[in-house]
């Protein structure tokens, strides 16, 4: 182990205690993170929620939870009932004085049976609109106040504009210090990004030219062969650029383009990424046609399975005017990357669904191959795999085979599979470890919540004021409306899609 948590007692207070995020999520992390070794010796998990339950109806609950959705499968009954004992259940009222009181009075109680200072980790997995109503009962009882071992975590979305971002922040902070508030994106737990950054810094011989000298345009795409899954009320409130750009592209966009951190503490690594949002380039309200793309998915199939278009989804409006596929083509202005094109996609219902980073090289200056037998010429590219597979490809020319001299594009690659044995942990079980240890390396600090927020609103004031008229424009198993391949074939590119593995 990298540390003992041995003498970090915790408490994990989860608010929306018998909700889908526990259920599938973050019990199953828990849960993992003991078998594993990782978890404190004394620890609790309290779960709040309306319905009535004893401690034992709860656990059963949670078990079921846990055969279903744990990495591992199916828990073997010792190893269950060990961690078992420490999960307890209380029936609660968020807008009630008296919830906060007895939940106070529980803390306590595991305070003075532990020796030593006690982590309190309120994780908020509740609806965005109980966040300021919870947090300032936390306060007004009394808790929540040790700044440096009680923590709040809130998930997605961060506001719904930059406006309502900035007063969520605002309100939050008048309860608990910037320090303690851990915003979770699970998009940062996957190992894969988290490898941006050894990837980057670990290695000398990727700095010289990470930089506009060679790189000649960078890609960020990440599609979903998903509709909106029986999320249809949030996501016709939300669409693809609340949902995915401003949150999960955009923390990629950072990690590829942020200068190198001094060190690699929490507010270091923090700061670079918000000099990257600060450095994007705004886009005017007239350019919005120009560096934007917008769509919305109609009927089609996927897989042989026929599936209805995004109006025909339950509950969302029959003339709806959100977006579930966006494009942008974004600069940002700094010395590093001044004139290189950021291009980033997201989209439900498209051909296939992957994560997908791609880096491409300028061209060599000068070439010495005749013709012939450079006919299959690429440019070289790095290209991040996030799912579905986890790898690192560096795509470069070599000679083939044989006795005369043919350039042919080869792929380097690292894959985790292939290198690792161990299993991969979830992103859930980094990102709840880190809120135990303390470290927010992972997770979105306030300022740059805003910025990303900043960034988007002229496209989302644009698209809102204007009701599109072509929707939908794309069928579903499509890689989005064509216009799509217009806003980056314009510069002499394409999207880069990587094969699909048949053998998988």
């Amino acid at each position: 182990m990298k540390f003992s948590l041995k003498d970090k007692p915790t408490i994990f207070v989860i608010f929306g205690g018998t909700g889908d995020l526990a259920f599938r999520k973050l019990i199953p992390a828990i849960y993992n993170l003991h078998l594993d070794k990782w978890m404190p010796k004394n620890f609790a998990v309290i779960g709040n929620g309306r319905s009535e339950l004893n401690d034992a109806e709860y656990r059963k609950r949670l078990l079921k939870g846990v055969n279903e959705f744990s990495r591992r499968g199916k828990v073997k009954k010792a190893e269950w009932d060990e961690f078992a004992e420490h999960i307890y259940f209380q029936q609660a009222n968020i807008k009630d004085d008296a919830t906060y009181k007895d939940l106070g009075k529980r803390i306590e109680t595991f305070k003075k049976e532990w020796e030593g200072d006690v982590n309190v980790i309120f994780y908020l997995a509740v609806a965005p609109r109980f966040f300021i109503t919870i947090s300032e009962n936390i306060k007004k009882q009394g808790l929540g106040g040790d700044v440096e071992h009680d923590r709040l975590v809130i998930e997605k979305p961060f506001g719904h504009d930059l406006e309502s971002a900035q007063e969520l922040n605002k309100l939050l902070c008048a309860s608990f210090d910037e320090k303690q508030i851990y915003r979770i994106d699970h998009y940062l737990g996957k190992e894969a990004v988290q490898n941006i950054m050894a990837f980057r810094f670990a290695n000398a011989i990727l700095e010289p030219v990470w930089n506009r000298n060679y790189i000649d345009h960078v890609q960020i795409s990440v599609s979903e062969q998903l509709g909106v899954e029986g999320r249809g009320g949030y996501y016709d409130d939300a669409g693809a650029l609340r949902d995915m750009v401003q949150n999960h592209i955009f923390q990629l966009l950072c990690l590829i383009a942020m200068e190198p951190p001094t060190s690699f503490s929490a507010d270091e690594v923090r700061n670079r990424k918000v000099d990257v949002l600060n450095a994007v380039r705004r886009i005017k309200p007239e350019e919005v046609s120009h560096y934007t793309v917008r769509g919305q998915y109609g009927p089609g199939w996927i897989e042989g399975e026929k599936v209805p278009g995004y109006r025909e989804e339950p509950d969302v409006n029959e003339e709806s005017n959100t977006e579930t596929f966006a494009a942008l083509n974004l600069f940002v202005d700094n010395w590093r990357w001044q004139g290189v094109p950021f291009y980033m996609r997201t989209g439900k219902r498209m051909h296939q669904s992957a994560s997908l980073i791609s880096i491409q090289f300028k061209d060599t200056p000068h070439s010495i191959f005749p013709t012939y037998s450079a006919e299959n010429w690429q440019q070289n590219r790095l290209v991040i795999s996030i799912q579905p597979e986890m790898s690192i490809r560096l795509q470069i020319q070599a000679k083939r085979p044989g006795l005369d001299m043919t350039i042919n594009p080869v792929d380097m690659i690292f894959d985790y599979k292939g290198t690792y044995t161990n299993d991969t942990p979830e992103a859930y079980e980094t990102l709840l470890l880190d809120t135990i240890v303390g470290d927010q390396t992972l997770f979105m600090r306030g300022d740059q919540v805003e910025e990303a927020w900043d960034i988007l609103m002229p496209v989302i004031n644009a698209w809102e004021a204007k009701k599109s008229l072509n929707f939908p424009n794309y069928s579903s198993d499509s890689w989005g409306p064509e216009i799509a391949e217009a806003l980056i074939a314009r510069d002499g590119f394409h999207w880069f899609t990587l094969p699909v593995d048949k053998k998988s």
